[in-house]
Order: structure tokens, then C-alpha cells, then sequence
């Protein structure tokens, strides 16, 4: 793609998320919420957390593009380098992940994921937009440009970091409120979820391998932006 169009579907696409994370983020719930949504709010969920991971993401890919149709070349340079570790370590397994994982859960039992009374509080809309549509994004950037990924072994302690930082999070909301964030986890013992938490990572980090993969098939090794 030109540079102009890069930046025109990136300022489109962070415009995107950041509307669709503000939509969830201002979701009306008529009943009193409980607890669990009250402590941490939605900042539990991945799903909102790679809403503003993507907007994050794209805002800095938008800036990547206008410093180079100005010309800022070595202040574009940098924001290319962390553009592309975002999205090679983050924005592609983490999309990819919550799209995965979220419809196979719901297909095999929605209410261990997305009860059926969300139904009447988010629209059916804004629950693709936010499960869907992520995928397919994350599959159109690899096409749009060529991205550098880190030597493996840096970008999977990255991605492990940052999966634990989650896990981490997760159970201290359980320790502090008694209730999971996702009602799947109160169907394992100590055990089986600490069995299920490595299944999770070893699927993110398959991932982050299909992400490095297609980039390399479509790409080769040697062009990058």
C-alpha cells in the first residue's frame, strides 16, 4: 500500500476501536451490578483489554505513517520499531486468542462465557464487533504491510509476561472478591485450572507463531516497512 493509504486505514481503523471500546465502556445496565463488575469495572474482561490494545496499536501505526509522509524518518524509524513489537507480541495473539477462544466457548456453552442476559445489554452488533471483527483485522494488517518480529525467544518472554500480568490479575480479583471474572473457572479445581491457564498459553503462543508465519509467507524475510 501507498504510505496515504496506510494512514487513512489506519486513522479509520484506530477510529474504529476507539469507538467501539467507548461503546462497551458506556454500556447502561439496569440492574445494580454486582461486586465482581464493581471491583476493577470492565478493565477484567481481555476482550475490553484488547479494545484499547488495538486503538493503542493503531494510533501508533497512524503516527508511524504520518511522520513518514512529512518526512521524519528518524523519529519514524522508532515509532516503526514499537509499532511493530505491539503488534507482533500483543495486537495479533491477543486478537487472534480472544476470537478463538471466545466462540468456542460459546459454542460449546454460552453461559460459561457470555450468558444469554447479556443478550438484552449488549447488542448483537457490538458483541461481533467485539469477538469478530478483531480477527479479521488483525489478518488485513499482516496484508497491508510487512512487520519486524523480535528474535523469537524475546517476543514469547514478552507475550508470557504480559499472559501472567492477566492471570495474575484474575485471581487477585478472585482473592479479593471471592468471584471469577468468567464463570468456566469455577468449574475447575486449583489444579485443572492451573492445567487450563498453560492450555491458554500455549494457545496464545500459537498465535504469536501463525502471526510470525504468515508474515514471513507473504513477506519473505528481508522487506519491511
Amino acid at each position: 500500500m501507498e504510505i496515504s493509504t496506510l494512514a487513512t486505514y489506519h486513522c479509520l481503523a484506530f477510529v474504529w476501536y476507539f469507538f467501539i471500546a467507548y461503546s462497551i465502556t458506556h454500556v447502561k445496565i439496569e440492574e445494580p451490578p454486582s461486586e465482581l463488575f464493581l471491583y476493577g469495572g470492565q478493565w477484567k474482561y481481555l476482550t475490553v483489554l484488547n479494545l484499547f490494545l488495538q486503538a493503542v496499536f493503531y494510533g501508533v501505526s497512524f503516527l508511524a505513517d504520518v511522520l513518514r509522509l512529512i518526512k521524519k524518518l528518524r523519529c519514524a524509524k522508532c515509532v516503526i520499531s514499537s509499532r511493530d513489537l505491539l503488534f507482533s507480541v500483543l495486537a495479533f495473539p491477543v486478537s487472534t486468542f480472544v476470537s478463538i477462544s471466545f466462540w468456542t466457548l460459546y459454542t460449546y456453552n454460552r453461559e460459561l462465557v457470555y450468558p444469554k442476559s447479556l443478550d438484552g445489554v449488549i447488542p448483537l452488533w457490538l458483541n461481533h464487533a467485539m469477538h469478530t471483527a478483531v480477527f479479521p483485522f488483525a489478518l488485513l494488517e499482516i496484508l497491508a504491510l510487512p512487520h519486524r518480529y523480535p528474535a523469537k525467544k524475546k517476543g514469547l518472554i514478552l507475550l508470557g509476561f504480559v499472559a501472567c500480568l492477566y492471570i495474575s490479575w484474575v485471581l487477585w480479583i478472585y482473592s479479593v472478591t471471592g468471584e471469577w471474572v468468567y464463570p468456566l473457572f469455577a468449574l475447575f479445581s486449583p489444579s485443572g485450572l492451573a492445567a487450563f491457564f498453560a492450555a491458554s498459553l500455549a494457545i496464545v503462543i500459537c498465535c504469536y507463531n501463525f502471526g510470525e508465519f504468515l508474515n514471513r509467507m507473504i513477506w519473505g524475510q528481508s522487506k519491511f516497512s
